[in-house]
């Protein structure tokens, strides 16, 4: 099976795109020590990845809240689950690593989730970035913690309301208020789902 890469620039720097003729592998971060080398079997081509670039680019925009590729991220059955669980996070939102543990019901195991989602390796589309610590604060991120911040940041700017709130006693009716509020709540409802919790792909869009 051929294995395709490409390197495109982002808001957060440098990205090289990884993935199969069937499905995205991974999205890896150049660090100050440069890329991950590339072994020699790799193919590089940048058509594969037309659905992917063209996602990323609308997600930095602020224009797509969910992804929605085909993905095949390697890893062993308990970092697949804590993936999954990371795609369910809402866009804009964040939880701790304990949390995290409870929704895949293993509540003891919050070490063990940290780990795994340090090895994601599809960061962005699968969103580790939005975990946080338990006290609030950001912890660690194979982008470094400046991405991180900045990943969640745009997220915020995204999901926040573009007009200030009406003041006290508004014409506005309570029926707008309460649309405007599931929309809040609910930011992908009007998004394409994502396709790869069960890291089977649906379609070749990488092909």
């Amino acid at each position: 099976m051929t294995t395709f890469y490409a390197h495109i620039q982002s808001p957060v720097g440098p990205l090289r795109l990884v993935a199969t003729a069937e499905a995205l592998t991974a999205i890896e971060f150049a660090s100050a020590h440069g890329s991950p080398p590339i072994p020699p079997e790799w193919e590089r081509a940048r058509a594969p990845f037309a659905e992917a670039i063209r996602q990323l680019g609308a997600y930095f925009r602020g224009a797509l809240r969910r992804f929605d590729l085909p993905l095949a991220p390697a890893g062993t059955t308990f970092q697949r689950a804590v993936w999954t669980a990371l795609g369910q996070i809402p866009f804009g939102e964040t939880v701790s690593y304990g949390a995290l543990a409870r929704r895949i019901g293993r509540p003891r195991a919050v070490r063990a989730v940290g780990a795994a989602n340090g090895r994601n390796p599809i960061p962005i589309v699968i969103p580790c970035h939005r975990v946080i610590g338990s006290d609030g604060r950001l912890t660690g991120y194979g982008g470094g913690l400046s991405v991180k911040a900045a990943l969640l940041a745009l997220e915020r700017r995204t999901v926040a309301p573009r007009h200030p709130p009406d003041p006290p006693h508004s014409w506005r009716s309570t029926s707008a208020v309460s649309r405007a509020s599931r929309v809040a709540r609910d930011p992908g409802s009007s998004a394409r789902s994502v396709t790869w919790p069960s890291f089977r792909p649906g379609r070749a869009a990488l092909s």
